[in-house]
Order: C-alpha cells, then sequence, then structure tokens
C-alpha cells in the first residue's frame, strides 16, 4: 500500500507542472505573420533603423516609446483605473 501511495504522490508531483505548463501556452496565442510586418513597419516609421547595430537598444526603445506616446495621445476617454461616486 506504501509504494502504491508512493507512486501516485510521485505522478502528481509530477503531473502539476507539465499541466500548469500546457495551460500557459494555451492562453498566449501567438503573432502571425502580418501582424510582426505591421509591427515593424510601425516601429520603421517611429524612426528605427534595424541597419543601425551601433545604436541598438536605444533606437528601438526610442521607437517603441514614440508609438506608446502616440498611442496614450489618440486614446479616448478618461482613464478607467479609479472609483467612481454615486448618489451624489
Amino acid at each position: 500500500m506504501k509504494s502504491l501511495m508512493k507512486a501516485a504522490v510521485l505522478a502528481a508531483i509530477v503531473a502539476v507542472p507539465a499541466v500548469s505548463f500546457a495551460q500557459v501556452q494555451t492562453q498566449q496565442q501567438p503573432l502571425t505573420r502580418a501582424q510582426v510586418r505591421a509591427d515593424l513597419a510601425q516601429v520603421r516609421a517611429a524612426g528605427y533603423d534595424p541597419s543601425d547595430w551601433m545604436h541598438y537598444p536605444e533606437n528601438i526603445q526610442a521607437a517603441e516609446a514614440k508609438i506608446a506616446a502616440q498611442r496614450a495621445a489618440t486614446a479616448y476617454g478618461p482613464s478607467t483605473n479609479g472609483t467612481s461616486q454615486s448618489g451624489q
């Protein structure tokens, strides 16, 4: 009986990480080729030059910051973070 219990515990220990890994993988969907190309075109339009390897981290970060600022500027309505009041 003890060996059966040890086998069950060992099987559970092995199965739990596999199940949790499978759940993580199904929640994230990979990007399509069209999405990757659209993202690359967007960062190039924002000033990113893929052939400039001397300033690689800085130029991609600057382009992404510029895109984020443009998205924030074109957002509609107030921020949805916070609380609401009622009854006054």
